[in-house]
């Protein structure tokens, strides 16, 4: 054989080896590329706290000062734990819209931390003459409640608006959402 015919086809093979190369080291970046996506969506959604109910709004009993006390229950369902938690509620006589909701409107109260799979209870009381005007009908009872903690990147939270159902002494949940920091994901 020619020298040249051997050296062209090892120039070819090389050639050859050099894409082959080429497109090996391309699949490499992108696998690597998507792992890193991943993990970035772990941590941003899955390595993070997300408090939420664990049920519905239950009645307790009836206090001293004739007001109703009824219970929400929430639970850490994230892997890590919530280190501050505040309560926000507020008691209307017609339903409000998310949308015209404002947490400087509404009372509030510091829950504190929660560990991972922790459940922790925040009451409301309404006054028994409310209960008693909603189960004659003369008006209705809704709450707003919302839940906010930190996260990483900024606030998360957890927020409901429920209606009173006299003839079952109920709430039902008219609105629920949940905030992270990234947007709002609305749930019916």
């Amino acid at each position: 054989m020619d020298i040249d015919i051997i050296t062209g086809i090892g120039t070819i093979g090389t050639a050859f080896a050099t894409i082959a190369l080429v497109i090996l080291l391309y699949k490499a970046i992108k696998q690597m590329e998507s792992t890193v996506q991943l993990s970035k969506l772990q941590s941003e959604f899955r390595f993070r706290p997300w408090v939420g109910p664990n049920g519905g709004i239950t009645e307790l009993s009836v206090n001293a000062n004739n007001q109703h006390q009824f219970d929400v229950g929430l639970k850490n369902y994230g892997e890590i734990p919530a280190e501050y938690v505040k309560a926000y509620s507020k008691q209307e006589t017609k339903l409000i819209s998310k949308s015209d909701l404002k947490l400087d409107n509404l009372e509030s109260f510091n829950l504190g931390p929660m560990l991972p799979n922790m459940e922790k209870h925040y009451w409301i009381f309404i006054d028994a003459k409310k209960i008693e005007d909603a189960k004659e009908g003369k008006e209705k009872i809704f709450l707003i409640i919302y839940f906010e903690y930190p996260v990483s990147g900024g606030k998360s939270g957890y927020g409901m608006i429920s209606e009173y159902i006299p003839e079952k002494n109920i709430f039902h949940h008219k609105e629920m959402w949940v905030d992270t920091p990234s947007g709002r994901t609305t749930h019916k």
